[in-house]
């Protein structure tokens, strides 16, 4: 599945699946509890493959980070916890993206990628053919 089809819902925990729109929003199942909610338009949706993080000399999108932690983990779960302290969360990040913006990446910013990464691996969502796919598109 490509990133485009998960949500980051802004105030709900977890990511969710697009599964259709409707006329005063859209209809997703969390992939936490396969619970379906609405969400309206009102509120702030983030979709994965919009999302990037900065280095010094470039934005990198998330599904190239996501990949880069697949292969260091041999895609398994990361050897860390999102639930780590500041530090050992940013020495992890840098062994995944070295040159990453340490003033502009923040340790929520890594502890949400570690988190995505583990849930999109757990729920079986990180196929890296569609990932390659979706950067050939762009």
């Amino acid at each position: 599945m490509a990133l485009d089809k998960i949500l980051a819902i802004a105030g709900k925990p977890g990511l969710y699946e697009l599964i259709t729109q409707t006329r005063g929003g859209f209809i997703a199942k969390s992939l936490l509890d396969n619970r379906k909610i609405s969400v309206g338009i009102q509120q702030n949706v983030s979709i994965l493959s919009e999302i990037a993080i900065y280095t010094l000399t470039e934005e990198v999108p998330l599904r190239t980070v996501l990949s880069k932690i697949k292969a260091k983990e041999n895609g398994g779960q990361t050897s860390i916890s999102h639930k780590e302290g500041k530090e050992k969360l940013e020495e992890y990040f840098f062994e995944v993206l070295p040159d990453y913006d340490e003033d502009r990446v923040y340790a929520s910013d890594i502890k949400k990628v570690v988190q995505w990464y583990n849930m999109l691996q757990k729920n079986d969502l990180l196929d890296l053919e569609d990932i390659k796919k979706s950067d050939e598109e762009e």
